[in-house]
C-alpha cells in the first residue's frame, strides 16, 4: 500500500458546467474549450503545487476523459499518478460513461487508477443497489485482470426516511447516522465482490467513528487498503476538521479535495477578476496548504 496519496480532483463534470453558467444539456464546441481550459488551469495549479515542494510520489490528479483527456496525456508524460473516472456524472445509480465501452476508454490512457463514484445507503432502493454490486463487481474484476489498480469514492446520501428521523438536518444525520451507514455500506460492497485498492470517503468529526470506517474497509487481512478523505465541495473549516479527525487513523493515507481547493480562484478567473498566473497560484497554494495539514496532523 502506499503510504501518501494526496489527489487533487477535478473529475466534474455536471456542477463544473453549471459554475461556469453553460447549459449541460448543450455543451456545443466553444463551451467544451472554455471548460477544458479551465481545467488545463487546476492542472497548471497542480504542477505548481509540485514546484512548492508537494511530494510529486504522493500526489495524484483526478480527471474526465470529456475536458480532460489532454490533461491525461500530458500527465501520463511527466510521470504523474493519474487517476480516470469512469461514471456517468450526475447519476443517483452508478453507471458506466460509455456503457460497454467503458474497458477501451480505459486502456485509452493506461491511467494508474480507475476511479467510480457510487451513492449507496444500505437502507435505500434494494433493488438499485443490487444492480450497483453488479457492475461495480463487474469492474473490479476488469481492473484485477488488466492490472489497474481501484479506487472507489463511496457516498452515503441521506434516504428521505432517516433524514426525517433526523428533523430534517443534514447536519445532524452527518454527526449521528452516516458513519454507521457507511460502515454497513462497505461491508455489503465488499460482500458482493467490490474489493478497491482504495477507498475514497466521505469526512467524519470523529476520529473514533473514522477508525470504525476504516477498520471495515480494512478487515480479513486487507491491511493493504488504502483510504482517502475526500472535500464533497465543503467548506475550508469543515475539511481542515475532517482530515485532522482522519490524519492519525490507521490506513488513512491522505485526501481528495478538489472544489475547496480551485472553485474560488477559477471563478475569479472567469469573471476576469485574477489572471491566469494568479488562479494558478492560488490553487498551488490551496493545495499545497491541505497537504502541509494532512502532513502536520498525522
Amino acid at each position: 500500500m502506499r503510504n501518501k496519496l494526496y489527489i487533487l480532483p477535478f473529475d466534474h463534470r455536471g456542477s463544473f458546467i453549471k459554475m461556469f453558467g453553460f447549459d449541460p444539456s448543450h455543451v456545443d464546441e466553444a463551451a467544451t474549450a472554455a471548460l477544458s481550459d479551465y481545467k488545463h488551469i487546476i492542472y497548471e495549479g497542480f504542477l505548481a503545487a509540485l514546484e512548492q515542494g508537494v511530494p510529486s510520489y504522493a500526489a495524484a490528479l483526478l480527471v474526465d476523459e470529456q475536458f480532460g483527456s489532454r490533461i491525461q496525456t500530458e500527465a501520463r508524460e511527466r510521470g504523474i499518478t493519474r487517476i480516470l473516472t469512469v461514471e456517468k456524472s450526475g447519476q443517483d445509480e452508478f453507471d458506466f460513461e460509455y456503457g460497454d465501452e467503458f474497458a477501451g476508454h480505459i486502456e485509452k490512457f493506461s491511467p494508474d487508477y480507475v476511479k467510480a463514484l457510487v451513492r449507496y445507503n444500505p437502507e435505500g432502493d434494494a433493488e438499485g443497489n443490487k444492480k450497483q454490486i453488479e457492475k461495480l463487481a463487474a469492474l473490479n474484476d476488469y481492473c484485477r485482470r488488466e492490472g489497474y489498480k481501484f479506487l472507489f469514492e463511496l457516498l452515503v446520501p441521506a434516504t428521505s426516511a432517516q433524514l426525517a428521523l433526523c428533523g430534517g438536518s443534514e447536519e445532524v444525520y452527518e454527526k449521528t447516522m452516516r458513519a454507521g451507514l457507511m460502515k454497513r455500506a462497505i461491508e455489503e460492497l465488499r460482500a458482493g465482490g467490490v474489493e478497491p485498492d482504495v477507498w475514497k470517503l466521505e469526512g467524519l468529526e470523529s476520529s473514533a467513528d473514522m477508525r470504525s470506517v476504516a477498520d471495515a474497509a480494512r478487515s480479513g487481512g486487507m491491511d493493504n487498503v488504502g483510504i482517502v478523505v475526500l472535500g464533497r465541495g465543503e467548506s475550508d473549516e469543515k475539511v481542515r476538521v475532517w482530515l485532522g479527525a482522519a490524519a492519525r487513523v490507521d490506513g488513512v493515507i491522505g485526501f481528495a479535495v478538489g472544489r475547496t481547493v480551485f472553485k474560488e480562484p477559477l471563478l475569479r478567473y472567469h469573471e476576469k477578476h485574477a489572471t491566469r498566473e494568479e488562479t494558478t497560484r492560488a490553487i498551488a497554494n490551496n493545495f499545497k496548504r491541505y497537504v502541509d495539514l494532512f502532513e502536520s496532523a498525522r
